[in-house]
């Protein structure tokens, strides 16, 4: 891979020249638009970019990395652990090994058994904070 970086330009703009578009490529493409405030995702064949404010939750099944809005589920290239890396600061929190909520987009929490916490989400769906977070979770909201 060669990496050119050409100064005095008005604005950033990165062109990826490439044989073939591989999922490398697309990792490359995911991660550097991971780094403005809108995230790409894929659904029905098509790739959209979504603010990162619309984001509810991140979640990672069978190896496959997923993000849900309001109403839709958007596939990432990103690993679950990108995905945190890139929202380090940000109102995003880690929920359990599967998951990264946007606490945002919380509507009311529950306490669980096993010291777990229901979180119920805007738009009404309801995630699982598992004990191993939970404290971190009281935490971060000032809950106590």
């Amino acid at each position: 891979m060669k990496i050119t970086i050409n100064e005095g330009c008005g604005e950033i703009e990165v062109m990826i020249n490439c044989p073939e578009v591989t999922e490398q490529i697309r990792k490359i493409a995911a991660a550097l638009n991971s780094l403005d405030e809108r995230i790409s995702g894929v659904t029905n064949g098509h790739t959209h970019m979504v603010e990162r404010r619309d984001v509810f939750y991140f979640e990672s099944v069978d190896k496959r990395c997923f993000f849900y809005t309001a109403g839709d589920c958007y596939e990432t290239p990103l690993k679950l652990y990108e995905i945190e890396e890139h929202m380090a600061g940000r109102s995003f929190f880690r929920s359990s090994k599967s998951q990264i909520v946007n606490l945002t987009r919380i509507k009311s929490l529950c306490p669980d058994f096993n010291g777990r916490i229901e979180v119920v989400m805007e738009n009404g769906e309801k995630l699982i904070v598992s004990r191993q977070y939970a404290r971190l979770l009281k935490e971060r909201l000032g809950i106590r």
